[in-house]
């Protein structure tokens, strides 16, 4: 058989050389044989035996020359001509839920002009629809998660809004009702959600903390940036109101972590002020950031230039992250954190998360949707919580989502964690759920390799502290 360089990307990390392999998403750590291997290997296809002749001639013992080439083989970094068959799975015609999320209302107290459901660029179509979620919605939505998750040992709701504590009376019912279903069908459950914070109270954050309900709260930084777009809709900012109530939050909810999420647009992209003001002066666990989703021509839009920018400064803190994990410490940049667990578990994805397999939205309607982001949209509707899932939509929209139907990802070396990209996003931008997002492909391949590079030294210098991401998966 000749062996010919399989595909892999090139990275190096604590002065050692690494492989990240693809499609299977491994890392592989590269000794200098295995360097010159590979490095023969690339100048043309050649049979096993000449290249363990080359790699003797080159002063490896035979035993060695062998045990190299056989494990590059083992890790596919070198495979026969034309390369490793290795098509990823077809989504499977049944899959498990695992999370359900509940739009308890579609309505909010605040008006960001950036807002994905009732923004610009929005996808739903409300009109006629219920606004606030009833009981007799809420248990069917419960009902179809306990039916759809059959074989798994443990499911999670999240709330979500509009923002989710205007219907606060029906997410307790929702709580209550769930758990002692779950009790009767032997299954744990948990629950998160998602708030702008604004409507917190004493009582509300005792309930999330008894019931270890995760909070993540909807915020943009300092005052300054944050009230640049989360406002009221008389135009005054929400950072004086929500301040207050989130050290509340932080000071008594003590069963879950804290996580605060962050909108990054074209005049809100300071992310290390804003992550150390989020993380360091106000308290969060962990700080993630997204850049925002809408159409390139609006004005809060972070044109290719500013991507750049929130790269470069993406980098500065990943490179902070590395240095308290060095040290055994928790740092809070949770980009590098889920990137990181990713890598770490050796993830190829044949779709870009979990939407319309694993995870589910809800609308207070009771319609189903891919994602939360899609909740209310008459266009991405897959059924409804009182008749069901239509498998045949569900189908189609997995089968357009796969990433081998992605021309344009075929020969990017990141497709095994990107998969193509966000479903809402490559909505707006191209009208497709199923488009590659392309205006994200060099910061996808960039913020990639930076991590890679980021575990390589964490590998290289404390690898006990990736068995940190073995506990993540688990939770």
């Amino acid at each position: 058989m000749h062996l010919q360089v399989s595909e892999f990307h090139q990275f190096e990390a604590g002065g050692n050389p690494f492989l990240y392999l693809v499609p299977s998403g491994g890392i592989f750590a590269v000794d200098e044989l295995s360097r010159k291997a590979l490095a023969i290997a690339k100048e043309q296809p050649r049979e096993a035996k000449e290249l363990l002749d080359a790699l003797v001639a080159s002063g490896a013992t035979v035993e060695d020359a062998r045990d190299c080439i056989e494990e590059l083989v083992g890790a596919r970094a070198l495979g026969p001509e034309g390369g490793w068959k290795e098509p990823i799975d077809e989504a499977p015609a049944k899959f498990p839920l695992q999370t359900l999320v509940i739009n308890l209302t579609n309505q909010c107290n605040l008006s960001c002009q950036y807002c994905y459901e009732y923004g610009e660029d929005k996808v739903a179509t409300p009109e006629g629809k219920a606004k606030f979620m009833e009981l007799e919605t809420a248990k069917q939505s419960v009902d179809f998660l306990f039916k759809e998750s059959a074989g798994r040992n443990s499911v999670h709701i999240t709330f979500f809004g509009g923002e989710t504590l205007m219907n606060f009376p029906l997410l307790k019912q929702i709580v209550d009702y769930s758990q002692s279903e779950a009790k009767v069908k032997g299954v744990t459950i948990d629950y998160s959600l998602t708030t702008n914070a604004t409507l917190l109270r004493q009582d509300i954050i005792e309930y999330l903390s008894t019931n270890a309900i995760g909070v993540t709260v909807s915020m943009d930084g300092p005052k300054e940036m944050n009230d640049q777009l989360r406002v009221f809709a008389n135009g005054k900012g929400s950072y004086d109101i929500i301040v207050p109530k989130v050290k509340e939050l932080l000071k008594h909810h003590t069963t879950r972590p804290i996580a605060a999420r962050v909108t990054l647009t074209n005049g809100v992209r300071d992310v290390a002020k804003i992550f150390h003001h989020l993380k360091n002066e106000i308290g969060f666990h962990e700080v993630g950031f997204a850049p925002v989703t809408t159409s390139p021509t609006r004005l809060y839009a972070i044109d290719e230039k500013g991507l750049d920018d929130v790269l470069g400064q993406f980098e500065k803190l990943a490179y902070e992250y590395l240095e308290f994990a060095l040290r055994g410490e928790h740092h809070g940049f949770s980009n590098v954190s889920d990137t990181l667990s990713e890598l770490h578990q050796g993830i190829s994805k044949s779709h870009p998360c979990g939407a319309g397999l694993g995870l589910l939205g809800v609308g207070p309607s009771g319609d189903i949707s891919p994602c939360h982001r899609f909740v209310d949209s008459d266009e991405h509707k897959l059924g409804h919580v009182s008749e069901g899932m239509d498998s045949t939509k569900q189908q189609d929209f997995l089968k357009r989502g796969h990433v081998n139907a992605k021309y344009d990802c075929e020969s990017c070396w990141a497709r095994p964690v990107c998969a193509g990209g966000c479903y809402h996003e490559a909505f707006v931008r191209y009208g497709d759920t199923g488009h590659a997002n392309l205006h994200y492909c060099d910061w996808i391949r960039g913020w990639t390799d930076l991590c890679l590079k980021i575990y390589g030294e964490i590998a290289t210098h404390n690898p006990s502290f990736l068995n940190h991401f073995d506990q993540r998966k688990a939770s």
